[in-house]
């Protein structure tokens, strides 16, 4: 077994508990991170005594506007705030993926206190490098591995995107004009455009079509998958067909295929809500139709799992929820539309979000046959 340095944790002491409690106190404004400076793309190491951490990103790689770039910014807001070195790795395929997981792990120059690796794709591969690599610390995002040097945050996607649906039952229902766009309330039809067909995706899916019913059952909800996270192109011709077909407004959890959506809204002066981080900052262009986006702080599970590593409190073994209790998840107005969006929209949508952390809700995981 090689051994592992951990200096700022024999410097810091360790605080066991710190996990739970640094989750709540760093997710307890919904505030982000705009950090957007690039990290080398090697896996050199600048700084020796610093904690080191490795990046390895879901498939989209870097400058997605979306979930990777999310969790980018949890770890320069981790390297500002204690000094640490990171490496990031865009992997090409879920094969790159595991070879990344064990060149890591095995690194000596340097050697990582914390691997990340950013996506379920993810999951496969490191359930079987974990055991493989006992000493080395991962954290997961978006699946579970069970193993005593694994620490895995989830989220609970369907609840944040009840809030999407509840947003675009409510105004599709009405007659509105927002920024460029106006809706057809003879119509009430919306759509969603997820990225492959999975169980991650269909609790996106389950979650929003049960907000759309919460606020109108009579609302119907169209509904495509692109295969993957890449191909705008096909996105946009799926969104484009929606709009045809009547859709006001189209949800995607496509990552960065979602930009099709917000083109195909564009072009048919339409409306869209994003997806893991406000895209009404990340994709200002499309400003204008961006009514919302469903955030997942991937940046803040990233900053928690690093804080928590450097600080002595890992939470190795243990399975992190976060959900809209801990703003985990939220519904964020995009920055153009918000001020537009009645407000006893609003107030129904915020009254929804009090019911569901109140458990006077339960979202279904589950698309409903």
């Amino acid at each position: 077994m090689r051994s592992k340095k951990y200096s700022r944790r024999k410097l810091l002491g360790a605080t066991a508990g710190i996990g739970i409690a640094g989750l709540a106190g760093c997710l307890g404004d919904g505030t982000a991170n705009t950090e957007t400076e690039t990290a080398p793309a090697t896996g050199e190491d600048t700084n020796e005594d610093a904690t080191q951490v490795g990046m390895i990103y879901a498939l989209a790689g870097l400058d997605d506007r979306s979930f990777n770039d999310a969790a980018n910014r949890g770890i320069q807001r981790a390297r500002l705030d204690y000094g640490i070195s990171f490496s990031n790795h865009e992997p090409d395929s879920a094969e790159d993926m595991a070879r990344l997981q064990r060149e890591l792990a095995r690194s000596e120059t340097p050697t990582y206190d914390l691997l990340c690796c950013i996506g379920f794709v993810q999951q496969e591969s490191l359930s079987e490098i974990a055991s493989e690599y006992p000493d080395q610390q991962f954290m997961i995002v978006d699946a579970t591995v069970d193993a005593e040097n694994v620490a895995s945050y989830v989220f609970k996607e369907h609840q944040g995107s009840f809030e999407a649906g509840h947003l675009a039952g409510k105004l599709t229902s009405r007659d509105i004009t927002l920024g460029t766009g106006t809706t057809n309330p003879e119509e009430r039809i919306v759509g969603f455009v997820g990225g492959p067909e999975n169980d991650l995706m269909e609790r996106f899916e389950a979650g929003y079509r049960a907000g759309v019913t919460y606020a109108d059952p009579e609302v119907t909800v169209r509904t495509s998958y692109v295969g993957n996270f890449a191909d705008v192109q096909t996105a946009f011709d799926m969104a484009q067909a929606m709009y045809d077909d009547g859709a006001d407004i189209v949800y995607h959890a496509a990552g960065g295929a979602g930009l099709g959506v917000f083109q195909a809204a564009q072009a048919a002066n339409r409306y869209a809500i994003g997806v893991d981080a406000d895209q009404s900052r990340s994709n200002p262009r499309y400003a204008d139709v961006i009514l919302a986006s469903m955030v997942k702080r991937v940046d803040n599970a990233i900053y928690t799992a690093t804080s928590n590593v450097v600080e002595g409190g890992f939470q190795g073994g243990s399975v992190v929820p976060l959900g809209v209790e801990s703003k985990g998840v939220d519904l964020v107005y995009g920055t153009s539309l918000e001020p537009a969006i009645p407000n006893d929209v609003k107030t129904a949508i915020q009254q929804s979000r009090e019911d569901i952390v109140a458990g006077d809700i339960t979202v279904p995981t589950e698309v409903k046959e």
